[in-house]
């Protein structure tokens, strides 16, 4: 039955990611008609097509390989500065700009002259190459709502889950075994020498009363030392005495949650319990807007996780729990959240989560400014335009559109390190995976 559900799991994450596709292409093929540009295909996925039925002047598909999609526009790119697409040249980079130039009016037709695409106006091409990626954030920001809103999050509470039985320092938890993790060498946890036990609700710290999980969180990190703490145990107040040790343990923000990286603070040793919390609409929002945040850091700091990616592939280093994953990854992710002995709404809710952050990194990812990414397209018609706005109120001559086909080297060599960095993924994914229990 595991491995059933392990496979349905994986399924139910391709079919999502097959959904999310497709519904960031519709952005760009709905605003590029919209604005009377001829799109010769539509088509999810890579490689040999498996299946096509052309639709008026737009053939839809479905191709092999489920690891992206596109749309073909007609006239991406400006003919050269003499006029023509199909020169060629011996520089290999020139060959580049052209055969780019030659493609994207590979299919051009009579009366297709005042449907191209780079002579729509600078804010129209804006509005079509940003639809794609706002598809998958509206897609994300509903998902998440329903989730947040209709079902709630797991929320950490002042009541004691269970006690620690040693101190492990955070960058060793993931060297030692889970059902055995203490050693003779491990001191005892504070809470345990001090008699706390599983059930325990925190009334005070050192004569302040506890509010809350983040409230609790940061009195303890930052108050290493003798302490007087007050619990509720069987409907009775009980004041012990720890003493708490430093230790280095994991990165929190500002609301207690673990975010990257560690640092070294006050330790007491016992893990929260937890329960599920529905969230308002402005507390959802804030929410997104913390995992938006996180979102941009994580990739900011992708090159620095190369080193660690390159150790977990091939020299059996521990895979971080927070570690890049790919496709693969994430839908060996999505069948272990399937095979979880948990209640089957919580698994959904779970997998809803998944394929929203994965339209969350979408959208992210495909908003850097650089070729041959959405955002990069952007980036050109915001330049043209800054361009001519600038010509008409210096009054200079209209310098043209941009050629963004000049780019096209920049482009490969971008595609070339993203394809490198894709394969480092999927071979870490595949020999040493990050799984839930990380």
């Amino acid at each position: 039955m595991t491995a059933l559900m392990t496979v349905l799991g994986i399924v139910v994450f391709a079919v999502g990611l097959m959904v999310s596709i497709a519904w960031h292409e519709l952005g760009h093929l709905s605003t590029a008609k919209l604005f009377k540009i001829r799109v010769p295909q539509y088509m999810v996925g890579f490689g040999p097509t498996i299946w096509s039925r052309k639709k008026g002047e737009t053939e839809y598909g479905f191709k092999a390989v489920p690891l992206g999609g596109y749309i073909r526009m007609i006239g991406m790119f400006p003919p050269g500065e003499d006029g023509r697409v199909t020169a060629r040249s011996t520089s290999p980079w020139r060959s580049m700009i052209e055969d780019a130039r030659s493609a994207a009016f590979e299919e051009l037709q009579p009366g297709d002259e005042d449907r191209l695409f780079y002579t729509r106006k600078p804010w129209k091409r804006v509005i079509v190459m940003f639809a794609g990626p706002f598809m998958n954030l509206i897609l994300a920001v509903a998902l998440f709502l329903g989730v947040f809103m209709g079902f709630g999050v797991n929320t950490r509470t002042t009541v004691i889950g269970q006690v620690s039985d040693c101190v492990i320092s955070q960058s060793d938890t993931s060297k030692r075994d889970p059902n055995n993790p203490c050693t003779a060498h491990d001191p005892v946890a504070p809470a345990k020498t001090a008699g706390f036990r599983a059930g325990d609700t925190f009334v005070s710290f050192n004569g302040k009363p506890v509010k809350d999980w983040a409230q609790l969180s940061e009195d303890i990190r930052t108050g290493a030392g003798k302490a007087d703490i007050v619990v509720l145990r069987d409907g009775k107040q009980v004041t012990l005495h720890p003493t708490l040790t430093t230790n280095t343990v994991a990165r929190t923000d500002k609301d207690g949650n673990y975010v990257d990286g560690t640092v070294k603070a006050g330790f007491l040793g016992f893990s929260p319990a937890t329960h599920i919390e529905q969230l308002g609409f402005g507390a959802s929002v804030s929410h997104m807007g913390d995992m938006a945040r996180q979102g941009v850091s994580s990739l900011v700091s992708l090159p620095q996780r190369i080193p660690d990616l390159w150790n977990s592939a091939f020299n059996g280093a521990p895979r971080k729990a927070d570690s890049p994953m790919g496709v693969v990854g994430a839908a060996r992710v999505g069948g272990e959240v399937f095979a979880l002995k948990e209640p089957a709404v919580d698994r959904i809710m779970t997998m809803v989560m998944l394929v929203a952050g994965f339209n969350l990194s979408l959208f992210l990812f495909n908003m850097l400014p650089l070729l041959p990414l959405d955002g990069g397209h952007i980036a050109g018609a915001l330049w043209e335009s800054i361009r001519r706005h600038t010509a008409r109120v210096f009054r200079r001559p209209d310098p043209g559109p941009f050629d963004v086909a000049k780019l096209m080297p920049v482009a490969y060599v971008v595609a070339g390190i993203f394809v490198s960095f894709t394969l480092l993924v999927l071979i870490a994914d595949v020999v040493n995976p990050v799984k839930l229990s990380s």
